[in-house]
């Protein structure tokens, strides 16, 4: 799409490129300075990168070259749906495999692109924007929660930065893989899975609790968004929210389902399916833990961040 001028406005494709540890996500957007990111074509690969580690949370050569093929992928829709500037970003799977550097400077050198890998707190930070600007100034005091494949993000704020950015470990992918088991999940493994989320959460309340009063607390991701249609459809909801009784009671029928039955649930796929069960444990343990009694659902997240943070700096 050829740039055209509106006026003074300068209309842009962006093409956010999202390599998480469940897929690989490009997201195209026009948008111009102080406009809304508005989506226009969208490419999707399931890769759960998770499940390619190694004993030595080295990324195994499988792995690496599902990657290079769904980047590859990727890049050429890109390329055909004419995007303009391609904003490439790696979270979690790549951020701490042992030998996530050397993947991402090859594939940087080979694919002749620049895959910047954020750190926790810059995720969190860009979700927050994200969530800031669609709500907008009006909704005051945010807690924003992001749970992906690999981490949940926390963060908490009055301005587009929030005073607290953090990161946990706690991905539903990540969990899954490693305390999840049997068909139904044994209890067991729930117990064991739960008992480290406390623990993991335990880091992180001292310093969020004195953040607790806030004006609205915030959801964002695949899996929350999710959660909030099981709450709707289950619970006399509206889709848009995740109330703390609701999720409760969904940690346990979640739970007691097989992968099958969780897979034929309206808007679960087969690979939401098998982690859904630990991010509506997270989901419920961060609720619990800071006292929050709903989750609004936030349709913007970390690409909307990234574009909306790219946009801000091409106006200085």
């Amino acid at each position: 799409m050829p740039v055209r001028n509106r006026g003074y406005i300068r209309l842009m494709r962006l093409g956010v490129l999202d390599v998480g540890s469940n897929t690989v996500h490009l997201q195209v957007v026009d948008t111009y300075p102080g406009a809304r990111p508005n989506p226009t074509y969208n490419y999707k690969e399931e890769l759960r990168l998770t499940e390619y580690l190694q004993s030595n949370n080295a990324i195994s050569q499988a792995g690496i070259d599902a990657l290079r093929g769904a980047i590859g992928r990727a890049l050429d829709h890109a390329k055909s749906v004419k995007v303009q500037e391609f904003l490439p970003i790696a979270t979690s799977a790549l951020r701490e495999s042992a030998n996530g550097d050397s993947i991402i400077q090859s594939i940087n050198k080979d694919l002749s692109i620049d895959l910047q890998v954020l750190s926790g707190e810059e995720e969190a930070k860009l979700t927050f924007l994200a969530a800031r600007r669609w709500f907008g100034w009006s909704s005051g005091r945010l807690l924003v929660i992001d749970i992906g494949g690999g981490s949940l993000e926390i963060a908490v704020g009055t301005d587009e930065s929030p005073e607290v950015a953090v990161s946990l470990p706690l991905g539903a992918a990540r969990l899954t893989q490693n305390f999840l088991s049997g068909d139904p999940y044994s209890n067991k493994s729930v117990s064991n899975l739960r008992d480290h989320i406390e623990e993991q959460l335990d880091s992180i309340l001292p310093a969020l609790v004195h953040h607790q009063e806030t004006d609205r607390a915030i959801a964002t991701s695949k899996t929350l968004r999710t959660l909030a249609r099981l709450c709707g459809d289950w619970f006399d909801g509206n889709g848009k929210n995740i109330k703390i009784d609701a999720i409760r009671k969904i940690c346990n029928r979640l739970g007691d389902m097989t992968l099958d039955e969780r897979t034929r649930l309206p808007g679960v796929s087969a690979n939401r399916a098998r982690q859904i069960v630990a991010g509506a444990y997270v989901t419920e343990s961060v609720m619990r833990n800071l006292d929050l009694r709903e989750l609004e659902i936030c349709p913007w997240a970390l690409r909307e961040g990234v574009v909306l943070k790219w946009m801000d700096w091409t106006e200085k």
